[in-house]
């Protein structure tokens, strides 16, 4: 969400900001919405001024024993009470439209972050590891003879639908070692302080960070209004919602490792195998709350935070800049990491980590106290994958796949597989 008067005083660099994002000028429509407001306001105080004059000359009026005169200025006042409450009623529309067209709009880029109209222009910063040479033929992760067994994507589809599997065995334990493993690293080493939070949220907590009004299609809505969340930054980012937080609260750093859903409706006939592109998921999620001087150094720390996780089980990544036209809607600068997939012979996302500065915070209405000053300012807002679980079981299961079918446990989680060092079959 956008500041009108900041957009008032800087319309050319609005409208430079939303050309980035493949948008055409909105400056000028906003400002005019904008000024039926303000000259509506100043109708209102125009009016209102006249009720209370008014309202004394009755007294007057009375006094003098001229009863017409009074009478009438009764009567003025009763056409201005009535004007007054049209007026506001009027202003609470222009109001809500102007609330409307903001919303709809993405957050303006860095200046920093490659122009671009999508992901073929995107940027790479950098690429970590060595991706695998195999002696044989790399599988897909749905293809490797040794864990069919464990994806049982029949089953799940009978009961659920398509794009949903149910783990069996041995992989539903290698996913929940891999989700474990992730929060044992960000909790301890990293500091983020771990959340176990609501899985249904209102319409205001997906408002806040942005998914509505323009990305309904692309959530689950239960019949009593409440919506499944997509991303655990939804209610890990709303906890400062409507709150002002002391300086010295922050950076805030929490995480959690929660299921996510997600309708999908816009990759019909994208990725359609296997679990890359699910509607139901784990994923450890992080989130940032810091002051606005901090939040680009934040990015680059939870960035690395996410690449840690790669780091550790052994696999090859690279590090994206994204374009302005491939970031999310409430990002002003986003950095992907892809991870190696033996399978496909590419590079996947597995994380994505942006910056929102105060665009979340200004739907959420979240600010802090920000010490010595009498004054309030919006906090900054960042979030990232720390990383998504399913997209890290099928890297392990590719990157790790052996000749004979089956898949080799990396070191870092073998300790929450109970020592396994191979897995083949339930």
């Amino acid at each position: 969400m956008f500041d009108i008067k900041w957009i008032r005083d800087n319309a050319a660099a609005f409208d430079h900001a939303m050309k980035r994002r493949g948008l055409g000028p909105q400056a000028g429509a906003l400002v005019a919405i904008d000024d039926r407001r303000r000259a509506l306001i100043a109708e209102l105080q125009q009016a209102q001024e006249r009720r209370n004059a008014a309202s004394r000359e009755i007294g007057k009026a009375k006094a003098s024993g001229d009863d017409a005169a009074a009478q009438a200025v009764i009567d003025e006042v009763a056409k201005l009470k009535t004007a007054i409450q049209d007026g506001e009623e009027r202003e609470r529309q222009i109001t809500a439209e102007l609330q409307d067209a903001l919303s709809v709009l993405p957050n303006m880029p860095h200046d920093d972050v490659p122009d671009g109209a999508d992901e073929n222009d995107n940027v790479e910063l950098r690429a970590v590891g060595t991706p695998p040479v195999l002696d044989f033929a790399p599988k897909e992760h749905f293809e490797i003879s040794g864990i069919q067994a464990g994806l049982a994507f029949e089953r799940a589809g009978r009961m659920s639908g398509s794009r949903f599997v149910m783990l069996q065995g041995k992989l539903a334990r290698l996913e929940r070692a891999l989700g474990q493993f992730m929060m044992d690293l960000q909790t301890g080493e990293h500091g983020y302080m771990e959340v176990s939070p609501p899985l249904l949220v209102r319409d205001e907590a997906l408002f806040g960070t942005s998914q509505l009004p323009k990305f309904a299609e692309d959530l689950f809505k239960t019949t009593d209004g409440r919506w499944l969340i997509p991303t655990a930054e939804v209610p890990l980012t709303n906890m400062v919602a409507g709150e002002i937080v002391d300086e010295a609260e922050l950076p805030l750093r929490v995480t959690a490792l929660t299921p996510c859903f997600r309708s999908e409706a816009g990759s019909a006939g994208r990725d359609v195998r296997g679990m890359l592109r699910q509607h139901q998921f784990w994923k450890c999620e992080l989130v940032s709350v810091t002051r606005p001087e901090d939040s680009l150094e934040e990015l680059e720390r939870m960035t690395a935070c996410a690449e840690e996780v790669l780091k550790r089980l052994g696999l090859a990544y690279r590090v994206m800049a994204l374009s302005a036209g491939d970031m999310g809607f409430g990002a002003r600068k986003t950095y992907d990491i892809e991870v190696w997939l033996p399978g496909q012979n590419a590079y996947r996302e597995i994380s994505s980590c942006s910056v929102c500065d105060d665009f979340q915070a200004r739907r959420m209405n979240a600010r802090y106290r920000p010490a010595g000053e009498k004054g309030l300012k919006f906090v900054h807002t960042l979030n990232g994958s720390g990383i998504a679980v399913g997209r890290a079981l099928i890297a392990v299961l590719e990157n790790y796949q052996n000749a004979d079918g089956s898949i080799t446990v990396p070191d870092a989680l073998r300790p929450y597989m109970g020592g396994l060092e191979t897995i083949e079959g339930l």
